[in-house]
């Protein structure tokens, strides 16, 4: 009996700690936004109500309907970008690349943008993008522009590929991860039997490594769906995102009940993606088994 208390003493004592850190920073800010999304703006601050009129101005009112869907579309294209960018990278480092050392290397080559500051990252392709960045002198050195041109920045493409940069090692990671795990002698069986190469990768590789993608699609799509820098940096009139609506609320607009409610959709939205995920992943696993 003295065993068994001691164990889930010893239990308590290992899990108290992250319980506690999730329920305080957590669900306690998470509690604190729901009520807030309830209650009114009374010029110039609040006051506690029970009301749905912060989430029917939400529907009501079509500009938050399409930074919305302007949020999820780039959301997307960074996560397909991501994708098609990351896969065969981990493939090559997964099955090409033989020297230990080499291939530790170029997974560090992915890895250590991480190290550097976000702020820094996002500033560095506002810089390289510019009317004086590097890609215009570039193109004006060879004599494609004979000025320099603003297409590169502020618009939607320029978020798109600053995102992608920042975010893709996100992506990488668990691709590589579950790549890494598949066995080389089911690819050389498989070849072994006559199976093309295309073949082999459809039907073997590729299904063995839907956990890597299903864990690496929904982190990188919900950490630009949430960011907020980008945008401001590159992104201009045409790039707001649904964070720096939230922030503007929070900030300038000293709204904190709609910024409150508008936080609350866009975690739902997240949770889905997630839940999504999971399930999908779940769904994969039994079907690939």
């Amino acid at each position: 009996m003295s065993a068994f208390l001691s164990l889930r003493l010893k239990r308590a004592a290992v899990l108290s700690p992250p319980l506690l850190w999730t329920i305080l920073f957590m669900f306690v800010p998470y509690t604190i936004l729901f009520v807030y999304s309830f209650w009114l703006k009374k010029y110039p601050t609040f006051e506690p109500a029970f009301q749905f009129g912060n989430y029917l101005e939400i529907a009501s009112d079509p500009q938050y309907f399409r930074v919305l869907l302007r949020t999820i579309k780039i959301a997307l294209l960074v996560s397909l970008g991501s994708f098609f960018l990351a896969y065969p990278y981990a493939y090559f480092l997964a099955f090409k690349v033989k020297r230990p050392g080499v291939r530790i290397a170029l997974y560090m080559a992915i890895v250590a943008p991480l190290w550097v500051s976000y702020l820094l990252r996002a500033y560095m392709w506002k810089t390289i993008l510019g009317t004086i960045g590097v890609l215009n002198s570039f193109l004006m050195s060879v004599g494609i522009l004979t000025e320099p041109s603003s297409i590169f920045l502020y618009n939607q493409t320029a978020m798109v590929v600053t995102l992608t940069y920042i975010f893709i090692p996100f992506m990488v990671m668990p691709i590589y991860a579950v790549l890494e795990k598949i066995p080389h002698n089911l690819i050389e069986v498989s070849s072994d039997l006559g199976v093309g190469r295309v073949c082999t990768f459809l039907k073997v590789t590729l299904p063995l490594s839907i956990p890597g993608i299903v864990a690496g699609f929904p982190m990188t799509f919900c950490l630009s769906f949430g960011d907020f820098i980008t945008s401001f940096l590159v992104g201009g009139p045409d790039g707001l995102m649904i964070a720096n609506v939230i922030a503007t609320q929070f900030g300038a607009s000293l709204n904190w009940p709609l910024g409150s409610a508008l936080a609350l959709i866009m975690l739902v939205i997240v949770l889905s993606i997630v839940t999504a995920s999971d399930r999908f992943e779940r769904f994969s696993e039994g079907k690939f088994a």
